[in-house]
């Protein structure tokens, strides 16, 4: 069985013992909907890196779900920038684990996650991932406007040494 691991807010993590994991978007013609996931490896950093930029969202600290699937489930899976591509869940983790660049690769499961898959939950440190972008550090932001950059850190001084379009 593929294990894969879900992240969400800490608030949540009673209820979705109890409940599973529910769909989280609808589909649409190019989504499937569903939920969101990635491939447990033996890194722990690729396993869990979305969780700073869902922590950009102020959603309160993140804790990880992890959940087990029958290895013959259908799920989709692609960078999130890319073209996605339906497949079993045993070569979802197989095509994970032998990506040059794992960094930005989701799975999105068509189904809600029942309770009795979930394996286990836990609280994770809030310092892992990236932000942005997989490849963002060192780089400048696309863009310095004050709706791009509302509400982050450090916003008013990026765009005073940058430069903004606003201005």
């Amino acid at each position: 069985m593929a294990q894969f691991v879900h992240l969400t807010p800490e608030s949540r993590v009673g209820l979705i013992r109890r409940n599973g994991i529910r769909r989280l978007r609808r589909a649409g013609p190019a989504f499937p909907g569903g939920v969101f996931a990635v491939p447990v490896t033996r890194s722990y950093y690729v396993s869990h890196q979305w969780l700073r930029e869902l922590k950009r969202r102020n959603a309160g600290p993140i804790a990880g779900v992890y959940f087990r699937l029958p290895d013959d489930e259908r799920v989709w899976v692609g960078h999130y920038g890319a073209a996605h591509r339906w497949m079993s869940a045993a070569e979802a983790v197989a095509e994970f684990l032998l990506a040059e660049d794992r960094r930005g690769w989701e799975v999105v499961i068509p189904r809600r996650v029942l309770p009795s898959e979930i394996h286990r939950t836990r609280q994770l440190p809030q310092v892992v991932g990236w932000r942005y972008s997989p490849g963002a550090k060192g780089k400048p932001p696309f863009c310095t406007c004050r709706f791009c950059t509302r509400g982050e850190y450090g916003a008013a001084r990026l765009r005073e040494r940058l430069g903004s379009p606003d201005d």
